[in-house]
C-alpha cells in the first residue's frame, strides 16, 4: 500500500483498511499529515496529530477517519523551485544551492551575466 491509499480512504472512501499488520508498517504519519495539510478544511486536524505524534499509528488512521468530512480532496505538492541563476552560481563558485541563495543576494544581475559568459561551454546551439 503507497502512502496515498491511506489519505484516500481517510477522505474519500471512508473504508478501514487498517486491518493489519502490513497495513500498520505501511502507513506513515508524516506523508499523511503532509498531504491533508494542503486542503484548509484539514489544518487543524493535521495540527492535532502533529502535535500528539507519539500516538499509534492505527489511532492516527482512525482519528482521521472518523473526524474528517468525506469530500474528493486533490492538491500538487509543492515543490522546491531552482533558478537558473542559482544553477550557474552554484557551479561557477562551486558551492550548495543555499550558499547559493547566499550568494545571490550580494550579486547585481550584470555580475551574474558575466558568469553566465564565463561557464559557456563551446560547441554548436
Amino acid at each position: 500500500m503507497n502512502p496515498f491509499d491511506f489519505v484516500n480512504a481517510v477522505t474519500y472512501t471512508k473504508k478501514d483498511i487498517m486491518v493489519d499488520e502490513v497495513a500498520d508498517k505501511g502507513y506513515s504519519a508524516f506523508l499523511t499529515n503532509k498531504s491533508l495539510s494542503y486542503h484548509q478544511d484539514c489544518i487543524m486536524y493535521v495540527n492535532e496529530m502533529n502535535s500528539k505524534s507519539h500516538l499509534d499509528s492505527t489511532l492516527q488512521f482512525h482519528y482521521f477517519l472518523n473526524t474528517l468530512r468525506k469530500r474528493k480532496r486533490f492538491s500538487k505538492w509543492s515543490k522546491p523551485r531552482v533558478l537558473e541563476d542559482m544553477k550557474v552560481i552554484q557551479s561557477y563558485y562551486d558551492c550548495s544551492i543555499s550558499k547559493a541563495e547566499e550568494y545571490s543576494k550580494i550579486l547585481t544581475a550584470k555580475e551574474i551575466k558575466i558568469m553566465k559568459e564565463r561557464m559557456k561551454i563551446g560547441g554548436r546551439q
